[in-house]
């Protein structure tokens, strides 16, 4: 067994919040697993300071994850640990953007071409595309874009 380069010691509090998180079990699994990995590699006086190979058995994950765990509340703080990391982008970039959003507002809310009573959401991805606003867009995109101001603005 290798020497454990970061060590846990949790205070009264934080033990007495994790084994509350773990009693009550509504909580991610993901979640849990950290409070329980947090629980039993805890080497201060009422710690059990189990080794990473004994938990990762113990607890059915592997010992990459109670090393992450540690390494993590160590470095990042109690908090971090049990929380997910907000992603810094979205995974897909929108489409209409302020500029963009703005432009198929007024463009909706103009009067629609010749031989139409009003603008439908496909005509708007028509012109939309053909106006050079953007390349190109499905008309649910536009139909979403449209919704999202609306409802934003009641």
């Amino acid at each position: 067994m290798s020497e454990k380069r970061y060590i846990v010691e949790l205070n009264p509090e934080e033990r007495a919040h994790l084994k509350s998180l773990i009693n009550k079990g509504k909580a991610a699994a993901r979640t849990l697993l950290k409070a329980r990995i947090l629980l039993k590699s805890d080497a201060s006086s009422l710690g059990e300071d189990w080794p990473d190979e004994r938990i990762a058995t113990a607890l059915e994950t592997n010992t990459g994850m109670a090393y992450r765990t540690r390494r993590r509340l160590l470095e990042e703080g109690f908090a971090a640990v049990l929380s997910r990391k907000k992603r810094a982008t979205p995974p897909v970039q929108p489409i209409f953007d302020g500029e963009a959003q703005t432009r198929l507002i007024a463009l909706a809310c103009s009067t629609p071409p010749d031989g139409h009573g009003r603008w439908s959401i496909r005509l708007l991805a028509e012109k939309v595309v053909e106006l050079e606003i953007v390349e190109s867009v499905h008309f649910n995109t536009v139909g979403r874009a449209l919704k999202k101001t609306i409802s934003s603005h009641i």
